[in-house]
């Protein structure tokens, strides 16, 4: 696992929707708006997975 700057774990299958660069990376990636991403973690969870599967049943 990737570790941080600080010496912190990454955990890379979660989407941290209050952190705006992994909101408009996932935005991008998904050819969304950052409003959508949001969206969809606050009724998913933060699991990228579950994110990306709230994204394609919309």
């Amino acid at each position: 696992m990737a570790t941080t700057s600080r010496g912190r774990a990454q955990d890379r299958a979660k989407v941290a929707g209050g952190q705006d660069h992994e909101v408009r990376y996932e935005a991008k990636k998904e050819g969304l708006s950052k409003e959508t991403v949001k969206k969809a973690v606050k009724s998913a969870g933060n699991s990228r997975k579950k994110v990306e599967a709230e994204i394609r049943r919309h």
